[in-house]
């Protein structure tokens, strides 16, 4: 939170920035300026009766200190709104909640001037690029990906998904990634006709489909091949996989 531009001089009781912009005064702090001789919270449960209402008016704030002792003990403060903070010191009828509420009507007036209005609305479009900028950062592997699943959506064999993962920030080798595969349940691992070829598994899920090939041999006989291929939904499947530091 920041502090408003007010002479620390004139400062009678602090005032901070919410999460939403918006002037907030540690309960605490007026209860202290008012010189309420009540306990705070007793207090505070007292100014609850005029209608204040959490997260309207107020928001409670949990904080630690350390006691004389050295011990660390837990208290609730609020953080009362502007509208909420002014009431409460015309309620206390006397000398010392006229001063606050004159004093928060001054802060009201500085908070609402061309100056701030516009202070606020460059801060708030600073934090807006800050965060857009930390979201490409952590989406410039997903982009990368996307466009070269864009370029290339046709079905691609297991060593160019391993180019492919290399390329987008995880090293792996076509072997390395075959036996990955086996391991972890998406090719068949038993020794036969069907080795490496795709499990039921990852037919389902459709990241595999599986590339039939018919070759004439010179005696007049035929043999049919089967290769693995990774469709696009595949590729994008395992990309995310292994940049999400699954091995």
């Amino acid at each position: 939170m920041e502090l408003l531009t007010v002479d620390p001089n004139q400062q009678l009781i602090p005032v901070t920035e919410n999460e939403d912009n918006e002037v907030v005064v540690s309960g605490r702090h007026l209860h202290e300026f008012l010189e309420i001789k009540t306990r705070y919270n007793d207090w505070f449960e007292r100014m609850l009766g005029y209608g204040f209402a959490e997260n309207i008016d107020f928001a409670p704030i949990t904080q630690k200190r350390v006691t004389a002792q050295g011990n660390q003990t837990t208290f609730v403060d609020h953080a009362l709104k502007l509208d909420m903070a002014k009431e409460i010191s015309m309620i206390q009828r006397n000398e010392k909640g006229k001063q606050a509420r004159q004093y928060f009507l001054q802060i009201e007036k500085a908070w609402n001037s061309p100056d701030m209005i516009i202070k606020r609305a460059l801060q708030m479009s600073n934090q807006k690029v800050i965060k857009l900028e930390e979201q490409i950062k952590l989406d410039k592997p997903k982009v990368l990906f996307a466009d070269a699943v864009d370029s290339s959506t046709s079905s691609i064999l297991v060593g160019e998904l391993a180019k492919l993962i290399s390329q987008n920030g995880f090293k792996i080798g076509q072997n390395r990634l075959f036996d990955w595969l086996r391991e972890n349940g998406y090719l068949i691992k038993r020794k036969g006709d069907s080795y490496n070829l795709p499990t039921q598994r990852s037919m389902d899920l459709e990241i595999m489909d599986i590339k039939k090939r018919v070759h004439n041999n010179p005696d007049g006989s035929i043999r049919t091949t089967r290769t693995t291929k990774i469709t696009g939904k595949g590729q994008q499947y395992f990309i995310n996989k292994f940049l999400g530091g699954v091995m």
